[in-house]
C-alpha cells in the first residue's frame, strides 16, 4: 500500500481509518487494526508543547515500527512554533501530522485546545501555515473539527484552512456540545460540497454497513472509526463481533510491543464485550495482571504465539530526535519564517 496520504484518499474506494483515541490508539492497537483492513491510522492526540520540551513526554508519547505506515500524529496546539517544531521531531517516522480542532473536554477548551480552536480560524491558518513552510509534501498537514451550531461558520472555516494549504479535513459531525446523539448528516454534506480538499467523515459508525452507508451518503473521501474499532477491531472486515482471530492476534502483539496491563486488559475487554456471555464477562473484567490471560487461555485455548518474523516487524523504531534539537540550537535568533501567499503574509518569530 502506497504511504502516500493524499494518493490513498484519493482512490475510487472508501478509505478505513482508525481514530486517535485518547490512551486507546496507541502502536499496540494500531498494529492490530491494519491487520484488518485498516488503511490509515491516528496516534492519540499528543500535546505539541509538552513534547517539544520533554524527552519523557516523547518517549511515552509516541512509539511506532517499520509496519505503522500510514500513519498520522495528532498534536494539541495553540501555539504555531510548537505545532512546526513538533512536527519537525516526528516527520522522518510518520506521514503527516493532524491538528485536533474538535476535542469537546473541559480542560482542553479551557487551556484554548480541541474544539475552542473552531473560533479562531486565523490562528488556526498560521498553524497549518507554519507547518507547510517546514515540511514539503507528499507530508500531510490535516485539521480535525467539529461542527459548530451556525453551520456558516464551519463553511466558511473550512474554507480559510483550504486556502491556507491544508491537505485534508477530518470532521466529526457533532458539535462540540454534543456526545452520543445522532450525527448532522446535512451540515458534513454542506462542508463537503463548499470544498475541493479531501474529507474524512467521522462519528457514530459501528459497523462496515454504516461505514459504507455515511461514504455514499456524505460523497466524503473515507471514513474514521473509534469506538466501533475498540469494540470490534476486525469492523472493516464485515465481521459483526471480535473474531477470536483478533484476539489471538491481540495475544501476539502485545507479547512483542511493550504493553502495560491496564491497556492490555481494556482493549479486551472492549473486544469480548459482545462475545462473552455475561457471567465470565463481569468475572473477566475484574481480573488483575496474568490471571486475565490465564482465563483467555482456558476459555478459548489460545495463548501468545511467537515467531522470530513477528517479532522483526513489530519491534518499536528508535526515534531519533538529536539532529532537530542541535539545528534548533543553531539556528539565529529571531528567525523570521513568511507564512501565506504573496499577498497574504504573516511575519512569525521562531524563539530559539
Amino acid at each position: 500500500m502506497s504511504t502516500d496520504v493524499l494518493e490513498i484518499l484519493r482512490a475510487p474506494e472508501m478509505t478505513k481509518i482508525c481514530a486517535p483515541m485518547v490512551r486507546y490508539s496507541k502502536l499496540p492497537f494500531r498494529s492490530l487494526v491494519r491487520r484488518y483492513n485498516c488503511d490509515i491510522c491516528f496516534t492519540p492526540m499528543i500535546l505539541a508543547n509538552s513534547f517539544v520540551q520533554s524527552a519523557e513526554a516523547r518517549e511515552n508519547e509516541f512509539t511506532t515500527n517499520s509496519e505503522d505506515k500510514p500513519l498520522i500524529v495528532q498534536f494539541a496546539a495553540k501555539d504555531p512554533i510548537d505545532f512546526a517544531d513538533a512536527t519537525e521531531l516526528v516527520a522522518p517516522y510518520c506521514n503527516g501530522v493532524d491538528l485536533n480542532c474538535g476535542c469537546p473536554q473541559r480542560w482542553a477548551m479551557h487551556d484554548g485546545y480541541g474544539a475552542s480552536l473552531l473560533e479562531k480560524p486565523e490562528l488556526v491558518k498560521d498553524l497549518v501555515r507554519q507547518v507547510k513552510n517546514r515540511i514539503s509534501a507528499p507530508f500531510t498537514v490535516s485539521v480535525k473539527i467539529r461542527l459548530l451550531k451556525d453551520i456558516k461558520k464551519s463553511i466558511q472555516f473550512c474554507q480559510i484552512l483550504e486556502h491556507a494549504g491544508v491537505s485534508f479535513l477530518t470532521v466529526h459531525a457533532r458539535t462540540p456540545q454534543m456526545r452520543k446523539e445522532p450525527i448532522d448528516l446535512e451540515g458534513l454534506k454542506l462542508v463537503r460540497d463548499c470544498v475541493k480538499i479531501p474529507i474524512i467523515a467521522n462519528g457514530n459508525v459501528k459497523s462496515l454497513r454504516e461505514a459504507e452507508h455515511l461514504y455514499e451518503e456524505s460523497k466524503c473521501q473515507g471514513v474514521m472509526v473509534a469506538n466501533g474499532l475498540l469494540k470490534n477491531p476486525a469492523l472493516f472486515t464485515g465481521t459483526s463481533v471480535t473474531p477470536i482471530s483478533c484476539v489471538q492476534d491481540w495475544l501476539n502483539i502485545t507479547s512483542i510491543i511493550p504493553t502495560n496491563f491496564l491497556t492490555f486488559h481494556h482493549h479486551l475487554i472492549f473486544m469480548l464485550e459482545k462475545v462473552l456471555p455475561y457471567d465470565e464477562r463481569m468475572l473477566f473484567n475484574c481480573l488483575k495482571e496474568d490471571k486475565a490471560q490465564n482465563f483467555i487461555e482456558s476459555y478459548y485455548g489460545i495463548k501468545p504465539q511467537y515467531s522470530p518474523e513477528l517479532e522483526d516487524s513489530l519491534r518499536p523504531t528508535t526515534c531519533d530526535y538529536t539532529a532537530f534539537f542541535q539545528m534548533k540550537h543553531q539556528k539565529p535568533k529571531n528567525n523570521i519564517l513568511m507564512s501565506g501567499d504573496n499577498d497574504d503574509k504573516t511575519q512569525i518569530t521562531v524563539a530559539c
